[in-house]
């Protein structure tokens, strides 16, 4: 007799985690817009510049050897009267080069950034989940403090940590530690935002079933917290760590203009935006308005970058 059993096709194999990410709700949101495509150009482009700053820019500016003062104030694009050399965006009153100091000294904005942002976000998160989830005296002693530090302008707050932290670093190391000085005074004046956002999710996820569910079966607090609550409350902080971003290279770029951010031996956007405003009236334009333009640029980028964010994140906003 003839075999009868049907023949069944194979099944097709599940599509890969790279196949699955390129159809997800957010890649596609990011497809279908235009502005959220330009800041990721923009800001990629201005990151990858900065982290390849010693193999794209053409001087080293930092590097005192490598000066030449005949090569100061050259206009963008013409070469020095004196030396003929060519400048893209035009040297300084020193003879650096501004193409290279912008690459440079916007290694130390995004570091300060992204480093000042990650206390922040560490310090925020914890303090939200313990409020949250704990209540009673460590909620109210914490959000108070929250609510005190939200009465004072966030750069006022920065500039009185940073004072403080500096006043009692010894004088010998003041200049080698002013960079991770600012980053304390930047996330320590930035934290109150995370805390805020997370302890309102967590006192809305700590009463659901699967919180109680958890509780039942025996999970220790620090463990609800950290495996349960933590990853249901990660939408709102990135969010917020986005934007932040943006207010943190501003807030660093506002202390090294007014002189008590980057040293000037490792001057970063700001620097170079005080340097430039000094000679901004005798002719030397350039000095100013190329370091302003890559730091608007990296902020409005990050800015339109965190909005389309928080509508991609938010179903409601859809």
């Amino acid at each position: 007799m003839a075999d009868t059993t049907p023949i069944t096709a194979p099944s097709p194999a599940p599509p890969s985690r790279l196949r699955r990410a390129w159809e997800s709700d957010l890649a596609w949101s990011f497809r279908h817009a235009p502005v959220a495509m330009a800041s990721f150009f923009v800001v990629t482009l201005l990151i990858l510049g900065a982290v390849l700053a010693p193999l794209i820019a053409p001087h080293d500016p930092f590097d005192p050897a490598t000066l030449n003062l005949m090569n100061g104030f050259t206009p963008p694009g013409q070469a020095n009267a004196f030396t003929g050399e060519l400048f893209l965006l035009g040297t300084d009153d020193q003879g650096r080069d501004v193409f290279s100091t912008i690459l440079y000294g916007m290694r130390i904005s995004l570091f300060v950034g992204f480093s000042a942002v990650l206390l922040a976000m560490v310090l925020g998160v914890t303090l939200g989940l313990l409020a949250g989830y704990v209540g009673g005296w460590t909620e109210t002693i914490i959000m108070r403090i929250a609510d005190v530090q939200l009465t004072f302008p966030a750069i006022l707050v920065a500039m009185l940590i940073f004072g403080i932290a500096k006043g009692i670093t010894p004088p010998e190391y003041r200049n080698e530690m002013a960079i991770w000085v600012l980053i304390l005074a930047i996330g320590l004046s930035d934290w109150v935002q995370f805390a805020r956002v997370v302890r309102g999710a967590t006192l809305v996820e700590k009463n659901k079933e699967y919180i109680q569910a958890a509780r039942l079966i025996g999970r220790t607090p620090f463990s609800i917290m950290l495996r349960h609550i933590l990853p249901n409350v990660l939408n709102p902080v990135l969010v917020i760590a986005t934007i932040s971003l943006a207010l943190a290279i501003i807030a660093e770029a506002t202390l090294s203009f007014l002189g008590v951010g980057a040293p000037p031996t490792k001057p970063s956007l700001g620097t170079l935006i005080r340097i430039g405003q000094e000679f901004m009236f005798s002719g030397e334009w350039w000095i100013l308005l190329f370091p302003a333009a890559t730091l608007l640029a990296l902020a409005l980028s990050i800015n339109l970058l965190g909005d389309w964010l928080r509508d991609a994140l938010n179903p409601r906003l859809r």
